[in-house]
């Protein structure tokens, strides 16, 4: 297995993000498979989603994550499931930390974390590597 560590941009992670019953939870432009059919339903608590965001917004280091590079170019999340959903409903604006939605802060905290660079290795070979 080939393993590559890349820098992903909140901003590039956030792209195209969404989250339905019909195309799944997709994000980086929607090239980005954040659920698929081998992970867990399971979602972090209140405590651990704002733990993921107050890392963001103070320039802390964020757990790597794993993607599995399929062979279409696209992707799927194998580590940073819950970190990803969380990191996504909230420039999504699904919840507020400390009385803010991600709308209501100003320009350059918005900037911030939309530039904060995710650590992330892309994992590329054999489906039973992977």
């Amino acid at each position: 297995m080939k393993i590559e560590l890349k820098e992903i941009a909140v901003r590039e992670l956030t792209s195209g993000y969404e989250d339905n019953n019909e195309n799944g939870v997709v994000g980086y432009g929607g090239r980005l498979d954040i659920r698929p059919p081998y992970q867990r339903e399971f979602v972090y608590g209140d405590k651990q989603r704002n733990a993921v965001i107050e890392t963001l917004t103070k320039d802390f280091p964020l757990n790597v994550m794993y993607w599995a590079v399929r062979e279409d170019g696209g992707f799927e999340v194998i580590d940073g499931q819950q970190r990803t959903i969380s990191v996504c409903q909230y420039v999504n604006g699904d919840f507020s930390l400390n009385g803010l939605a991600f709308h209501n802060l100003q320009s350059d905290k918005q900037k911030q974390i939309l530039d904060y660079k995710l650590m992330v290795y892309f994992c590329t070979g054999e489906p039973s590597e992977k």
